[in-house]
C-alpha cells in the first residue's frame, strides 16, 4: 500500500513523534443522548479543544517541521511559508510558522469568517484576500509565492499535511479499542486521507467514512464516477471549511480506502450544530458538525445498520458568533427530521 499514495503510515508515525511535544492529545467524548439518537455508541474526537482550535495543527506543525529539518548545513530557514486557506488551515500554519521565526502568508477568500481572520492576524501572518473559488485562491497565492520567494504549503494535498493529520487515528485506535468505524468531514481530503491510510494498515477491519455537504459534494460524485469531479462552481454552505474539492494527492488513497461518502443537507447541518451546542455543550463550527449530521441521517442507518462503535471527528470550534443568521428561523420551521 505505501508505494501507491503519498503518505505511508511511516510518516504519520514520523509525524506523531515529531509534533506530539506541540499538540494536545484531544479527548474523546460521549451524549447518551446522540446514542439514542443514533441508536449506537457514538464516540466524539474532540478536535475543537486542540490548539489553534481545530485538526489543522497537526498537519501546518508537521509541515514546517519538515521544511525546517530539511534546510541545507547552514541551518538557513525557508524566507517565507504561503498557503491558501478558508481559515483554520491558515491559522494553524501562522501559529507553527511563529514558532520558528518564519513570516507567514496566507491568501484567505474575502467571504470567510471575520474571527478566522482575526485569529490569522494574531498569530502574525500578512492576510491577503482573494475571491472564494479555487482558482482564484490558487493564483493569488503563487503570485505571493514568487513575491516573496516563500514556499507553498498546500492546506490539504501537501504529504506533510496529511501525514500530520493521520495523528488523530493513532490517538483514536488508543482511545476506543473497540472502535468499528469513524466518520470524518471532508473538504479538501488531508484528515480523511492521514486517518485512511493509518486506519487501514493498523486495523483494516475498521471502516472509515466521509461526510460532506450536499451543496460541495465533489468526493461522493468522484466516488460514483470514479475520476476527480470537482465542484463546478463555489459551493454555499455554512461549513465554511469543507468548500475545498478533493486533488490529486488525496484522491488516490480516498478511493481506495474510504469505505463510503455521506453527504447531508443545510438543515441537517443546522441541526446537528445546534444539537451538539445545546446537549453536548460544545462549540463545534458547522463544519465539524458535518459528521454528526451524518451519523444520525436515515440513509447512514440503511447503509450502516450494523456498526455499533463509532468515532466522530469534531474538526474544529472556530465559530464566528456575529454571523449566525441562520440560528434564527421562522417560527414553526424545524430544522430537520431525523
Amino acid at each position: 500500500m505505501c508505494s501507491q499514495y503519498c503518505i505511508s503510515l511511516a510518516d504519520v508515525k514520523k509525524a506523531h513523534s515529531d509534533i506530539e511535544d506541540l499538540i494536545h492529545v484531544t479527548p474523546i467524548l460521549t451524549s447518551s443522548i446522540l446514542n439514542q439518537l443514533a441508536g449506537r455508541k457514538l464516540f466524539f474526537k474532540c478536535e475543537l479543544f486542540q490548539k489553534t482550535g481545530s485538526f489543522k495543527i497537526r498537519g501546518a506543525l508537521n509541515a514546517i517541521r519538515n521544511l525546517t529539518s530539511n534546510t541545507s548545513g547552514d541551518g538557513e530557514k525557508p524566507k517565507a511559508v504561503v498557503t491558501h486557506s478558508s481559515g483554520n488551515h491558515g491559522q494553524a500554519l501562522s501559529y507553527a510558522a511563529r514558532l520558528e521565526g518564519i513570516p507567514a502568508y496566507v491568501v484567505v477568500p474575502r467571504t470567510a469568517p471575520s474571527c478566522k481572520k482575526s485569529a490569522i492576524q494574531g498569530y502574525g501572518a500578512t492576510i491577503v484576500d482573494c475571491e472564494p473559488n479555487d482558482e482564484s485562491r490558487t493564483a493569488v497565492a503563487a503570485r505571493i509565492m514568487k513575491q516573496t520567494e516563500g514556499t507553498l504549503v498546500h492546506p490539504n494535498q501537501s504529504p506533510a499535511v496529511m501525514a500530520g493529520h493521520g495523528t488523530i487515528a493513532l490517538e483514536v485506535l488508543e482511545q476506543v479499542p473497540t472502535v468499528d468505524a469513524l466518520v470524518v468531514p471532508i473538504g479538501g481530503g488531508g484528515m480523511i486521507s492521514g486517518i485512511a491510510i493509518t486506519v487501514k494498515a493498523l486495523r483494516p477491519e475498521v471502516k472509515v467514512y466521509a461526510a460532506e455537504p450536499c451543496n460541495a459534494d465533489d468526493c461522493f460524485q468522484s466516488k460514483l464516477k470514479g475520476e476527480i469531479t470537482p465542484n463546478p462552481s463555489p459551493p454555499v454552505t455554512i461549513a465554511d471549511g469543507l468548500k475545498s474539492s478533493i486533488g490529486p494527492y488525496t484522491w488516490p488513497i480516498i478511493r481506495d480506502l474510504v469505505d463510503e461518502v455521506f453527504t447531508v443537507t443545510e438543515d441537517e447541518i443546522k441541526h446537528a450544530t445546534q444539537l451538539t451546542w445545546e446537549r453536548m455543550k460544545l462549540l463545534i463550527e458547522p463544519s465539524a458538525a458535518v459528521g454528526v449530521a451524518a451519523v444520525l441521517a436515515e440513509r447512514f442507518q440503511k447503509v450502516v445498520p450494523a456498526t455499533q462503535d463509532i468515532c466522530v471527528v469534531l474538526s474544529g470550534g472556530n465559530v464566528d458568533l456575529t454571523s449566525l443568521r441562520w440560528l434564527k428561523q421562522p417560527e414553526g420551521e424545524q430544522a430537520c427530521a431525523l
